[in-house]
This record gives structure tokens, C-alpha cells and sequence, in this order.
């Protein structure tokens, strides 16, 4: 059998992002952090970024079906050197960006199915995934591909809404019921589920009562503004421990002072930096995988949105590759 450091001899480089000193930022093709696409890496990649351009589910304000692309679009000022981790991501591992997952925008049932099957086919080739939506019905396909190669996973959700709602209109799959539907499905592990974020109106108590019993943990806007990041992410990781972990994040858990550009924005969220260092906070969990979700690029003021998603999506893919090089190097 060969050694870790034979292995490592015998693997080829990571092909990184295109070079901003030779290239500008605002030229060429707008690539999650201007890094290769699939097809130029053989096909073969340690993290695939892929977008889900679908908001049929969206309960307010349309346009999320537009994040992805601006999100690519803000990721090129990302640069290939991560301080905040201490790593270099793209040359810790390969990352590509592997396009676009089309989706039926006239029938939501076909379109989870949709993202399922595309989900499952990029799972089995080993890579992991940094989905870029659209609205977060996609998180259910999501979480059953993952299921389908971890067993049941650790759930860490960002967002300023519960998500576990039953229906919307009878409508069983919607933006604001994936994670009921996940834990009926039995594609999460029930003592390892966590909100952050939470806050605004609900539609009764019942809500709260109903979310619990799913075995969800919640930890307020309010928590982190007053127990601060540090604890919070302390007790997140106790939560998670050593179990495979998804990470599903709608952008609207930031405050709309940092993150205008979505469909059901609610005051008193989370700053940017707050989310920033929770998600830092969690190296050393099992990430398999994550989405980020609920852009909608035309109530996005100067692009702020889109930059925060960008730089957020920048530190779970660090997280993802920090993994994979420790696991391949036999340093975790």
C-alpha cells in the first residue's frame, strides 16, 4: 500500500482560479471565484459548486431563480488565500463550478425530483456540493441525495424562518416546509438539528411546539447578539459532534441592513461578521455538504447581497477542502 506522501506525489494539482494579476476580475466568464469548470478538470472535482436556478416555491417575493449567477458574479473579488482560516481552499483540493441544475419551473414535484437525480449523480462521483439556489424547496432534494450516501445528517439551518411549516396553500413542497418533510422522510438526524437566526412574527404558538417535537434546537438572532459567537458556535459543535453535517443557509437569516436582495426579509437579523465567524467556528464538524440559498438579485442595492453570499459560500467551501486535505493527508 502506498503512504499518504506517495499518494500525494502521485495526485495532480488542484487547477486553481484564473489569475487576477494577468487577467482583470471583470473579465472572462463569471465562475464561482473565477475557478475552472467541471468539464476542464476532467470531469473529476473534490467540490462541486452548482447552481439551482428554481423559485417556483417562494412564498413572497419572486427572483431567487437569479442567485446563483449573482452570486458567481460577486465571487470574483474572492481571492485564493483564506486568512480567516489560514488556508489556501483551491489548493487544498479541487473545486469547480459544475453549472447549472435545470429545473421544471412549472412543476415543483418534477423539479425536486430534478435536482434529486442531479444531486445523487455528482454525490457518487465523491465530490462534495456548495449549491448556489434559488428558493429553498431545494433543500429537500438536497438532503435526500446526502442521506442517500451519509444515512441521516446533522442539519445546521442559517434562517430567519423555521422552514418545518405543513403546507402552503396545500401545497406540500414550498420554500417554507423542507425540513418538515426531511425529518418525515427520515433523512436527518433528529438529535443532531439546529436553527440559527430565528426570529420575526410566527403564525401561533403552535409553530414553536410543532418544530420541537421535530427535535429542533433553535438559537435566536437575539442568542447571538447576546451569548456571542464564540459560545454559540461552541454549543452548535456540541450539538453536531462527529456526525455528517449539512449546512443550509438562506441568506435572509442576515439583517436586511447587510442582505436587502431577498424574497422574505425580516428585521433584526444576524450582521454578516456574526455569520461569517459562526461558520469558522465549526472547522473540525464533518461537512459534506451545504446550500445557500434565497438571492433575489433585483431588490439587491449595490449588490450587497450577493457579495455577502458570496464571501459566505467562500468559507464553507475552506471548510470542505480544510477536510479533505486533512482526511487525505492523515492530519484530522
Amino acid at each position: 500500500m502506498s503512504t499518504p506522501s506517495e499518494q500525494s506525489a502521485a495526485r495532480p494539482e488542484p487547477v486553481g482560479p484564473v489569475d487576477s494579476s494577468r487577467i482583470p476580475r471583470y473579465a472572462g466568464p463569471a465562475t464561482f471565484a473565477r475557478l475552472p469548470r467541471l468539464d476542464e478538470v476532467g470531469g473529476r472535482t473534490d467540490v462541486a459548486v452548482v447552481g439551482v436556478p428554481f423559485d417556483t416555491g417562494v412564498s413572497y417575493r419572486p427572483g431567487a431563480r437569479f442567485g446563483g449567477n449573482a452570486i458567481r458574479e460577486a465571487s470574483r473579488l474572492l481571492r485564493p488565500y483564506n486568512p480567516a482560516q489560514d488556508a489556501s481552499p483551491f489548493a487544498l483540493a479541487q473545486v469547480a463550478d459544475a453549472g447549472d441544475i435545470a429545473a421544471n419551473p412549472f412543476r415543483i414535484d418534477e423539479a425536486v425530483e430534478t435536482v434529486q437525480a442531479a444531486a445523487d449523480e455528482i454525490l457518487d462521483s465523491g465530490a462534495r456540493m456548495m449549491t448556489l439556489g434559488g428558493d429553498h424547496t431545494i433543500a429537500l432534494p438536497l438532503l435526500r441525495a446526502v442521506a442517500r450516501k451519509h444515512g441521516p445528517v446533522a442539519l445546521l439551518h442559517f434562517d430567519a424562518h423555521l422552514d418545518t411549516w405543513d403546507t402552503y396553500f396545500g401545497a406540500a413542497y414550498t420554500h417554507g416546509t423542507p425540513f418538515r418533510r426531511a425529518v418525515e422522510e427520515g433523512t436527518l438526524d433528529t438529535d443532531a438539528l439546529s436553527h440559527v437566526g430565528i426570529r420575526g412574527p410566527l403564525y401561533g404558538r403552535k409553530d414553536l411546539t410543532d418544530d420541537e417535537k421535530m427535535g429542533f434546537g433553535i438559537v435566536t438572532s437575539a442568542d447571538v447578539m447576546r451569548r456571542g459567537v464564540d459560545e454559540v458556535a461552541q454549543q452548535l459543535r456540541e450539538r453536531i459532534g462527529d456526525r455528517p453535517l449539512y449546512v443550509s443557509i438562506d441568506i435572509d437569516v442576515l439583517d436586511p441592513a447587510h442582505a436587502p436582495g431577498t424574497g422574505t426579509p425580516e428585521a433584526g437579523g444576524l450582521t454578516s461578521r456574526e455569520l461569517l465567524e459562526i461558520l469558522r467556528g465549526l472547522a473540525g464538524c464533518h461537512l459534506v455538504s451545504a446550500d445557500l440559498v434565497e438571492v433575489a438579485p433585483a431588490y439587491d442595492h449595490a449588490e450587497m447581497t450577493a457579495v455577502a453570499a458570496s464571501h459566505t459560500a467562500y468559507e464553507l467551501t475552506t471548510l470542505m477542502t480544510r477536510q479533505i486535505a486533512e482526511a487525505r493527508d492523515g492530519t484530522s
